[in-house]
């Protein structure tokens, strides 16, 4: 108890002392670490967004909208549509269909420095 009581009064003076700790080895599991299987992260499901353009316009207008509105978008048709995978874009492509749904040829895959984020607060 004396000990703690000058521990605590050497804390409050700014003269707390340092103790040594020993930790024990920490032991490889197999399959983790460098040169590790990464197997589980392969069958892990991501969302990628796709974006055909965008449109600023103030919530006053926002409001306004309702069935058969049209919004004009930024791009025009040919040019790509950008896939992002969370905020990076991490390629382009053409807008298709396929059996009656929208899909995305992809046509160019950004390299990592290429990566993009994408443009926040519009």
């Amino acid at each position: 108890m004396a000990e703690t009581e000058t521990t605590e009064q050497q804390a409050e003076q700014g003269q707390a002392q340092a103790q040594s700790v020993e930790f024990s080895e920490a032991n490889a599991s197999p399959g983790v670490g460098p040169g590790g299987s990464i197997d589980i992260l392969l069958d892990m499901n991501v969302p990628v967004t796709v974006a055909i353009g965008k449109k600023e316009m103030s919530i006053r207008k926002l409001l306004q909208l309702g069935p058969g509105s049209v919004l004009k978008l930024d791009k025009p048709i040919e040019a790509p549509a950008d896939l992002y995978l969370k905020d990076k874009k991490f390629a382009t492509g053409t807008v298709v269909v396929v059996e009656g749904q929208f899909a995305i040829r992809i046509k160019d895959i950004l390299g990592l420095g290429e990566a993009v984020e994408e443009p926040s607060g519009e």
